[in-house]
């Protein structure tokens, strides 16, 4: 990864169905505040179409070490505490980095 280069994570979640709402909600103050944090450029909450029970989070940090300390942060732990009971299976993620814009277009 180069220095001018991102660090951004997808997060994969399935939610049983009676837990959507609340999900959402969850996840949406989570995701306000992790927007707050210098080291985030980016950060998208997406519902799937054809099926709202499944979400994917768009994460874009500034570099890894953003990463870190996001799972750090109170908002980020009372998050992961509050939606672990609501997943229909433990979420996943995969990492990725920018090729276009490049990191000064974030």
């Amino acid at each position: 990864m180069t220095e001018s280069a991102l660090f951004i994570v997808h997060v994969h979640v399935h939610v049983l169905p009676e837990h959507v709402e609340a999900f959402k909600e969850a996840t949406s103050i989570n995701a306000h505040h992790s927007l707050e944090e210098p080291g985030v450029a980016r950060f998208d909450v997406v519902q799937q179409l054809d099926d709202p029970t499944r979400f994917v989070l768009v994460e874009v940090y500034r570099n890894p070490e953003a990463a870190d300390a996001h799972k750090e942060t109170a908002h980020y732990q009372t998050w992961r505490d509050t939606v672990a009971p609501m997943m229909a299976e433990p979420r996943s993620s995969v990492k990725y980095t920018n090729v276009f814009p490049p990191a000064a277009g974030w």
